[in-house]
């Protein structure tokens, strides 16, 4: 059951925010390619959620503006009358005024729902409707390179459909925690993307990956022998998440990895590579638990 928490003077923002940091990329004419990537890529994971909103649009828009990330990626959910939607958790309680389950939504009940802002995240930002799938492709498409993660494999033939049907299948990287559904990607005619946790990384053997999974999304808590070995497999890209200080970034590309994923482009941007210092938060703890990417 779905229930909806009670708002008073609630206003949805057509958001538009000056760029922050850095001059935008200068965006190419013809479609944007996940071909065209630079050597070193950065991901705004979930829009670069300690930035900005996760998986909304007005955060997407910034993100992008900001020129801090080459890559945008977005979380997918299917709806109940098989609607995609922009949304990690399975649930609308942690980042909606919401309460229930996002596939018992249908169109009409997922227009109601509004995002959750917070102290934590920049002013400017007010409720807003998170989008849908098609929405976020019919903005960025062949303008950025997105990684849409399948949260629902049953529904990655619709989201194939709206990949295809913009003309994005070389635009568009669709990511999975199971092989099984990036191979099913892949024969799809998708570029898929494979992220595996620490505990996974520990007796993975990702060479069994490159014939059908383009990027390798590791999470940067792993082992240094279990990152080598992720680097060395010939799957062609091997990108980290969730890293979100210079230090893990840093440590991440020693060993290997051409790309980072992070909640906080932004802040990654104001320290060069290989510059974190001894006054960068944090370090790695190797293994552990999963983390949700």
């Amino acid at each position: 059951m779905v229930t909806t928490a009670a708002l008073t003077g609630l206003t949805v923002l057509s958001l538009t925010l000056a760029p922050v940091g850095p001059a935008p990329v200068r965006w190419r004419a013809t479609p944007l390619t996940v071909d065209a990537l630079p050597e070193l890529v950065y991901v705004a994971h979930r829009g670069g959620a300690r930035e900005v909103p996760e998986n909304s649009m007005a955060g997407l828009v910034t993100a992008r503006a900001r020129g801090t990330a080459q890559v945008l990626d977005v979380d997918t959910r299917e709806l109940a009358d098989g609607t995609l939607v922009a949304m990690h958790d399975a649930t609308l309680d942690r980042t909606t005024y919401t309460a229930g389950r996002v596939g018992e939504l249908t169109s009409a009940g997922w227009n109601a729902v509004r995002l959750r802002t917070g102290p934590e995240l920049p002013t400017g930002f007010r409720p807003q409707r998170p989008p849908t799938v098609a929405a976020v492709l019919d903005r960025f498409g062949g303008r950025a390179v997105l990684i849409l993660e399948a949260k629902d494999p049953h529904g990655l033939h619709r989201l194939a459909g709206l990949i295809k049907e913009r003309g994005l299948t070389r635009s568009v990287l669709v990511n999975s925690n199971r092989p099984e559904v990036a191979r099913r990607a892949h024969r799809l005619g998708l570029i898929a993307q494979l992220w595996r946790s620490a505990r996974q990384m520990r007796s993975d053997r990702p060479e069994r990956w490159r014939g059908f999974v383009r990027v390798l999304d590791v999470d940067h808590r792993a082992r240094d022998k279990d990152l080598l070995r992720a680097v060395r497999s010939g799957v062609p890209h091997v990108w980290a998440h969730t890293v979100n200080t210079p230090r893990r970034r840093d440590r991440a590309l020693r060993l290997g990895c051409d790309g980072i994923i992070t909640d906080a482009p932004g802040l990654l941007d104001r320290v060069p590579e290989g510059a974190s210092g001894r006054h960068a938060a944090g370090g790695n703890s190797a293994g552990g638990a999963p983390a949700p990417r």
